[in-house]
């Protein structure tokens, strides 16, 4: 610094049309940053005042500020915190998405020249990077013009290869990142484009160059606040008056599925699956965050899909868990079992045995309670193997080794127990998993169902608890369409599976594609009315028993959950179950 000397009434230099070098230029801002040390701020305020933003530049302008800016790189070493204050919230101020790519470049020259000058700017440059993973509201519009995604490539490219540049420099900064990252996360009230966008960047920054270093915070925190904008979701906000029961929902028109690329493999899933333990598992209001875990799986079903399911069945298994812990791990493996299209037939009926041998040993030390919820966890596991069986039943009673293994589970003494599960257990799952058990002839003796007598009973109602666990199929389908359009390739829908009492033709209706819900409702279930006092067996059940009611989403409270509701009433909600 010493030997610059710079007149008060030297005219700044940029303002010529030419006669300076490069290094004359950043020799002579050298000597305004220091000159502002000693109280000479006249050329120096001029300089910052070329940094403010100012609105349809000309292109003498541009030319002017891109000079100032490619000066100041090269000037760095001399910035000051304490005495350019100014200059640095001029700069911050400044927004690529204002500027064409000359501004942009030698914009972002600066900010990478200052983090690697100076430790003590790592995180303001950082930030100020971070910053541009959203544009200022008044840009959003213009990026829906055709144009935009033009314009937004040149920007986010940019930034983000400016953060590798950083990280390259500055070996610790993407530890420095990751926080940053996510203390700029829109809160669960901006609006869907904004979060959108900055999550699009948080999974960019993750796929690349420092997404190693950055992916082991960033991504449980996206998992975080994606639950907190689950549980801020009301059912209002998703189902209005004349939405379709959840039995028509899985029968959207088909979406193209797109984007089957995207990267989420082994190491994002060991990330993510803490995350989902920690929070997502326990969350009770949870109707979407969990299907980021069901897509990971998907595709990666032999490593992620498996590693998955066995995760809920330890956490199920595990006496040291809470009870709701295991009950709700236990519900999201039924539901994860019997809607994910890519599991094998045989590790579902791994799971399946596992869960048989829980309950049946659960049986052997426990004699007569009739107190549902001193044994709710071994509901829950009796539900999740019926539930499991009402979807898979048929597929795996066609696979020979299976059936047997099937049979030779001790499934029926734990039906027959005293603590009567089937009189307990959720009244939908059991009057269906009976149906299929009695077509497939399991537990006959003597030619005779054995549980053709079994009846319903209130109980039902007090198991669970308030949280109504007995009500929770965390993988109902998905009611947001864009996200539903990446799940569907790999989900089971009720109307979809072959049960054991279906002919072995498939239905087809007139347009050639196979029989709809609608079709199944209307021709075989007859409304049945539910009277306090009524004894239902299964032998006058004469329909087809509603599986999609089972689930998180609102319905009438009915209380054998046996009528299949014309509309999804919004005035209803989980909470309230």
């Amino acid at each position: 610094m010493v030997g610059v000397r710079v007149s008060n009434k030297e005219e700044f230099p940029v303002m010529e049309k030419g006669g300076y070098s490069d290094s004359q230029l950043v020799s002579h801002f050298k000597g305004l940053l220091v000159a502002v040390t000693t109280g000479d701020r006249e050329n120096y305020d001029e300089l910052v005042g070329y940094l403010h933003p100012k609105k349809n530049l000309s292109p003498d302008e541009v030319a002017v500020l891109v000079t100032t800016l490619k000066a100041l790189s090269g000037a760095v070493s001399f910035i000051d915190s304490f005495h350019h204050e100014s200059l640095l919230f001029a700069v911050s101020r400044m927004s690529l998405w204002n500027y064409g790519t000359e501004v942009m470049d030698a914009l972002l020259e600066l900010i990478v020249s200052l983090a690697a000058s100076n430790g003590k700017y790592i995180d303001w440059c950082l930030e100020m990077l971070v910053k541009h993973f959203v544009p200022p509201f008044y840009i959003f519009d213009s990026l829906k013009q055709e144009n935009g995604i033009d314009r937004k490539d040149k920007v986010l490219s940019r930034v983000h290869a400016a953060l590798k540049d950083i990280a390259d420099l500055v070996p610790l900064a993407p530890l420095r990142l990751s926080p940053i990252v996510v203390q700029n996360m829109p809160s669960v009230f901006s609006n869907e484009p904004e979060t959108v966008m900055y999550v699009e960047n948080m999974l960019k920054l993750e796929s690349g160059a420092v997404g190693e270093t950055v992916g082991s915070t960033m991504l449980p925190a996206l998992v975080d606040r994606l639950l907190e904008l689950d549980v801020e979701i009301g059912w209002d906000g998703i189902l209005q008056e004349d939405t379709r029961g959840i039995f028509d929902m899985e029968l959207e028109d088909i979406c193209k599925f797109t984007d089957e690329d995207e990267n989420f493999d082994s190491m994002v899933f060991d990330i993510l699956l803490p995350s989902f333990q920690r929070t997502v598992l326990n969350a009770y209001n949870s109707k979407f965050t969990q299907f980021v875990m069901f897509y990971a799986c998907a595709l990666d079903p032999e490593g992620c899909g498996v590693k998955y399911a066995m995760v809920l069945a330890d956490v199920f298994s595990y006496d040291v868990n809470p009870p709701i812990t295991r009950m709700s791990a236990v519900a999201y493996l039924a539901s994860y079992l019997s809607r994910a299209k890519f599991l094998s037939a045989a590790m579902v009926t791994t799971i399946i045995q596992s869960l048989v041998d829980w309950c049946y040993a659960y049986c052997k030390l426990r004699d007569f309670d009739m107190n549902p919820r001193a044994h709710q966890v071994f509901y829950s596991g009796c539900q999740a193997i019926m539930y499991i069986l009402c979807f898979r039943l048929r597929s795996l009673m066609d696979i020979p080794r299976l059936k047997l293994q099937l049979l030779n589970m001790p499934m029926e003494a734990i039906w027959k127990h005293k603590l009567s599960p089937l009189k307990v257990c959720l009244p939908t799952v059991v009057v269906e998993f009976l149906r299929q058990a009695k077509a497939a002839q399991l537990f006959m003796a003597s030619d005779s169902f054995v549980f053709n007598d079994v009846l319903e009973s209130d109980l039902s109602k007090a198991y669970g608890g308030m949280d109504r666990l007995d009500m929770f199929f965390p993988f109902d389908p998905c009611l947001l369409k864009k996200s539903e359009s990446y799940i569907r390739p790999h989900f089971v829908r009720w109307s979809k599976v072959r049960t054991t009492y279906d002919d072995d033709i498939d239905e087809v209706s007139d347009n050639d594609s196979e029989v709809s819900d609608d079709d199944f409702v209307g021709r075989n279930t007859e409304e049945i009315i539910d009277d306090d006092d009524m004894v239902v067996t299964v032998e006058d059940l004469d329909f087809n028993p509603d599986l999609n009611k089972m689930s998180i989403t609102p319905k009438n409270s009915l209380k054998y959950g046996m009528r299949m509701p014309a509309r999804i009433r919004p005035s209803t909600s989980p909470e309230s179950l």
